[in-house]
């Protein structure tokens, strides 16, 4: 059974003049139809403008459908009385942490959700501590969040959104604005999230290297889903993949490239896949 169903789901954005009025409208989404089990680590990924951030905010209810419909857990995202149910189940974290952060102290910003919504005090002490533990940010607590980094500052907004407890989390181009080091830290904590503690993640990303890991990954391009399956499956459709503006993950370039050249090796997502292909591989010309 799906934990977020999307059928047939449409997307209009209207287009309006100067005065505000509607002259047309822009259809970001079109006909997509996708489904996650709970648990899954999926990858949406897509150049800029190919609506895999419009499609993320569907699973939050922050867009209704133009057509078609959502499910989270069951809930239809167009109902408006399930958005807190919604919203419960699916927390959202955005690629700007300063965009996120509302306190001055770290552990008051990870409670900041849990006091709106009436959460008894003694209960928001330990589910502050628990998240906070899980994103590896307990000795920074009484901290400033001005005073980390952004990768750190990024891990506190997934405490905030793991401290509602949902079951699933969607991350709208975390890493977007971190260097090397900060996205390593977000991803190192997010897959962590998925493993211990079995909650679905639904991540865009426009970094190939960051989906190699996931269940399944979705292909948008100008509004469509494109492709879908396993990053194997996906991964292998080199020129696709390329056609659609995208680069491939570091270790699937260059085995592609050796493959062209008259190599016999396969396409490799990881580094460690490359270095065995590499040592065993064997060409028209007896070796590399």
């Amino acid at each position: 059974m799906s934990f977020i169903s999307i059928k047939n789901l449409v997307h209009d954005f209207a287009k309006r003049d100067e005065a505000g009025e509607k002259i047309g409208s822009f259809t970001a989404l079109n006909d997509v139809s996708i489904d996650v089990a709970r648990g899954e680590f999926i990858g949406i990924i897509g150049r800029n403008g190919s609506g895999k951030s419009t499609l993320a905010k569907h699973i939050n209810a922050l867009l209704y459908p133009t057509t078609g419909k959502v499910f989270v857990n069951d809930y239809d995202t167009s109902d408006i009385n399930n958005t807190y149910l919604i919203r419960k189940d699916a927390g959202m974290v955005f690629q700007n942490p300063d965009n996120q952060i509302v306190a001055t102290i770290v552990e008051e910003d990870v409670a900041f959700g849990l006091e709106n919504i009436g959460v008894p005090s003694e209960d928001i002490i330990s589910r502050v501590d628990e998240a906070l533990r899980a994103v590896g940010m307990e000795k920074y607590r009484e901290q400033s969040p001005n005073r980390l980094s952004g990768g750190q500052k990024q891990r506190i907004c997934i405490a905030g959104a793991i401290a509602m407890e949902p079951a699933c989390l969607i991350l709208d181009e975390p890493t977007a604005m971190l260097d090397p080091s900060g996205r390593e830290e977000v991803l190192k904590t997010v897959k962590r999230l998925n493993k211990e503690k079995n909650i679905t993640v639904i991540l865009v990303t426009h970094h190939m290297d960051e989906v190699i890991d996931a269940d399944k990954i979705f292909v948008m391009n100008k509004g469509r889903l494109v492709l879908s399956g396993t990053p194997e499956e996906v991964f292998r459709k080199t020129d696709e993949i390329r056609n659609y503006g995208l680069a491939l993950p570091y270790a699937t370039e260059v085995s592609d490239r050796l493959k062209k050249l008259g190599y016999d090796i396969d396409i490799c997502l990881t580094g460690e896949e490359l270095i065995n292909a590499i040592s065993a591989c064997r060409n028209v010309r007896g070796g590399i």
